[in-house]
């Protein structure tokens, strides 16, 4: 029996990997965060799969659902929303697995900063531009931020920021960011990347509040921010310049 940990990808039911699908299809037990993944994913399990939304269960609830399973030598889709790595709280749950004996694995998933460039058209690494890209939080209700992991600190490298969890909080953001990037640096705020009811409000630090205010965002939208998203003057990747070789490519200079 085991405990399969799976990233549903951002929204879209065709987003999910392969693997995830057949996971899901297979496994006699699928628990699946509902407040976040579509029911068309977990729709696919088999009609006699128990299909149980964790959302409103506590951790010790989701730990005795496997444990069941387990009694039972029934395998568990664990299903979560983008990719399990990012903000996923598997952690907890594998160390509840481990001390239990329970076997588990990882199913990564289309994380949302990913959806999010997809849908804006945009490589968030540009040369000369931004070469990393950092994901983050601000704390509001969330665990608090260790120490030193603070948007400032990541401002003062002028890196790509992908901010999560924290559209509530964007006028701190707005604050922390603008005496390093500049009250003119460009800025999107990316509302469920890949839903039905997906939605993009762009601007600059300087105005970008007001707007998303306006287009009503609370909740489930993901802050990017850098000087990526607006360049239109960088320098070609040596990936295909002709004079660049490599060793699948011989170069072509005069």
């Amino acid at each position: 029996m085991t405990v399969h940990f799976i990233g549903a990808g951002p929204g879209a039911p065709d987003l999910i990997t392969v693997r995830a699908l057949n996971l899901i299809k297979s496994c006699p037990v699928v628990l699946y965060a509902g407040s976040l993944v579509p029911r068309e994913i977990v729709d696919q399990a088999s009609a006699n799969a128990r299909v149980i939304d964790t959302a409103p269960l506590h951790l010790d609830e989701i730990i005795d659902e496997m444990q069941a399973a387990h009694a039972n030598g029934q395998d568990v889709a664990r299903v979560h929303s983008g990719d399990p790595s990012i903000y996923g709280a598997i952690a907890e749950q594998m160390r509840r697995l481990d001390a239990l004996g329970i076997d588990y694995d990882v199913t990564p998933g289309v994380p949302a900063f990913a959806a999010a460039a997809a849908l804006l058209k945009r490589e968030l690494t540009l040369p000369d531009i931004s070469q990393s890209i950092v994901l983050t939080r601000t704390s509001v209700r969330a665990s608090s931020m260790p120490e030193g992991e603070t948007l400032e600190n990541f401002a003062k490298t002028g890196a790509t920021l992908a901010v999560h969890l924290s559209v509530n909080n964007l006028g701190p953001v707005i604050k922390q960011l603008s005496p390093y990037y500049g009250a003119d640096c460009p800025v999107a705020v990316v509302y469920r990347a890949s839903w039905p009811d997906e939605a993009v409000v762009t601007g600059t630090l300087a105005d970008i509040r007001p707007k998303v205010k306006e287009a009503g965002f609370t909740r489930t939208a993901l802050i990017l921010v850098g000087r990526v998203l607006g360049a239109e003057a960088f320098t070609d990747s040596k990936l295909y310049n002709a004079a660049h070789s490599h060793v699948l490519r011989e170069s072509k200079s005069l």
